[in-house]
């Protein structure tokens, strides 16, 4: 009985009954079709890290252009103070979170005036940075290493809105 058994074991094997498994080419195939989307689609990835830390920069710039603009309301239209420790964290309680965020006079130096101001943004590395200047009601957005990031270049300048 038992050598009845063996022998109908081992003759079903030979003649491929019940059979089972994938075989070692089709392993290999189906591995890389894997490597190659994998290769395709990881580098879109990469670059996620950096664009985040671009678009919140944008936005702490906008907010603290939104509280800029309230503080000179409650302060018959002028930017002077703006600039001082917690002026604008105290409109605006987010700013706090905001990368290095500095205020400045409309060319970047000093301080606001009655009729301008600079707020500026770190970006997602210490050399890229997003601005919004207003200098007499005139508004830019300039940003300091063009074509990275969220800085675009538009007609020789890294402007970043508008």
């Amino acid at each position: 009985m038992f050598i009845q058994n063996l022998r109908a074991k081992v003759g079903a094997r030979l003649n491929g009954d019940k059979e089972a498994g994938f075989t070692l080419i089709e392993l290999l195939v189906v591995m890389l079709i894997l490597g190659i989307l994998a290769a395709i689609a990881l580098p879109a990835f990469f670059n996620q890290k950096s664009k985040a830390g671009d678009a919140k920069a944008k936005e702490s710039a906008h907010s603290a252009q939104v509280a800029i603009e309230t503080y000179a309301t409650d302060h018959n239209g002028s930017y002077v103070g703006a600039a001082e420790a917690g002026a604008l964290t105290a409109i605006e309680p987010t700013l706090s979170s905001a990368k290095n965020l500095t205020v400045t006079g409309p060319d970047g130096t000093g301080v606001p005036t009655a009729t301008g101001y600079r707020v500026t943004v770190e970006g997602s590395s210490a050399t890229q940075t997003f601005s919004i200047e207003n200098e007499g009601g005139t508004m830019s957005y300039p940003c300091t290493t063009k074509k990275v990031g969220g800085c675009p270049e538009v007609s020789g300048a890294g402007n970043w809105g508008g």
